[in-house]
């Protein structure tokens, strides 16, 4: 044997796992027949998979264009997650309800058709919701539950990643924040800009009078003008600078309160979806769980009643063995009682 073909595994992980063992133990004793003991090694590591394992695997191989559907349905949703989109993300719940119930369904028949002694009610089809759901929300899982050598079931808490919004604050006049999709206010310029080119001017014009009427002393009454004047100048900037550092911590912090709000009613909403499907995912298995009861009722009834046919059968044919006892027994005592008339 050349090495562990792919043939090889595919054929053990779609047979049914109660006889997986058997047939690896099979494989094995040809690969070491055939001189490849290396091989006889790979295929004796190979695991038993569970049988919701097994349905997983039945799908990725035996309808591997509906799993491909599901990887791309993950992504998809991971994408549209991290964006924020609701609309996407309902679209595509929808869509992801509808994927994973055609699965499920083609996983019953699968299982049917591999191994008719299944009863449908007796299968996993909650542990396989369960991991198809885990795949949609783990790249690592869906590649696994892809590859066809699935040997566990699994299942996912949350759904999603984490998003990590970025605030992004327009400048430059009234504009849409990117997160909210709310006008922000930030001032066209700013103050303490439009105030400095203010005073710039002002001294400028108090340079202008100096130049025309003479050189200012410092201790004349021209200089204290000009000292009062940069004095107000500068405590104008400064009450300038102030006012755009509090519009600003304003306008960032309407935009933090209005994202936390979104994220809780976000997280609110994706609790109460997984609660949501976690109490579905238990009502289908409790039905699954009935019906298998009621199948296991059904066939001790069919045994009982079919003791109970035997049965009958037997008593009929024992009523007639007496019945017919009882006419030879009868023809006897009246051929008897005639022969007593006879006698003279």
């Amino acid at each position: 044997m050349p090495g562990l073909s792919r043939d090889l595994v595919e054929r053990l992980y779609a047979a049914p796992p109660d006889g997986f063992v058997a047939a690896r133990s099979e494989a094995v004793a040809a690969a070491r027949a055939a001189g490849d003991p290396t091989t006889a090694r790979e295929i004796a590591r190979l695991r038993k998979p569970t049988v919701a394992a097994w349905l997983v695997n039945l799908l990725a191989l035996r309808r591997p264009e509906l799993m491909a559907e599901l990887v791309e349905l993950s992504a998809a949703l991971r994408g549209a997650q991290r964006e924020l989109r609701g609309d996407r993300l309902r679209e595509l719940s929808a869509r992801r309800r509808g994927v994973v119930g055609a699965l499920v369904g083609q996983a019953r028949a699968l299982a049917e058709e591999a191994d008719s002694r299944l009863a449908a009610g007796k299968l996993p089809l909650a542990e396989v919701e369960a991991t198809l759901n885990a795949a949609l929300a783990d790249v690592e899982v869906a590649e696994q539950a892809r590859s066809g050598r699935l040997v566990r079931a699994t299942s996912y808490a949350g759904f999603g990643e984490v998003p990590r919004p970025q605030l992004r604050l327009i400048v430059g006049g009234p504009d849409t924040d990117e997160l909210t999709g709310d006008v922000v206010d930030v001032p066209v310029e700013d103050a303490a800009e439009e105030s400095a080119r203010a005073t710039g001017d002002g001294s400028r014009a108090a340079g202008g009078r100096r130049a025309g009427g003479g050189v200012a002393r410092p201790g004349g009454a021209g200089g204290q003008r000009a000292t009062s004047t940069a004095d107000r100048a500068a405590a104008r900037t400064a009450r300038a600078e102030e006012s755009a550092r509090a519009a600003r911590r304003r306008t960032l912090d309407r935009a933090l309160a209005e994202a936390r709000n979104r994220q809780e009613q976000a997280e609110a909403e994706l609790a109460a979806a997984v609660a949501a499907e976690r109490d579905a995912a238990a009502a289908l298995a409790a039905i699954e769980s009935e019906l298998a009861e009621l199948e296991r009722r059904r066939a001790a009834a069919e045994q009982d009643s079919g003791r109970r046919k035997l049965a009958r059968r037997a008593a009929e044919r024992t009523a007639v063995a007496a019945r017919r006892r009882t006419g030879e027994v009868q023809a006897a005592v009246e051929a008897m009682a005639e022969d007593g008339d006879d006698t003279p």
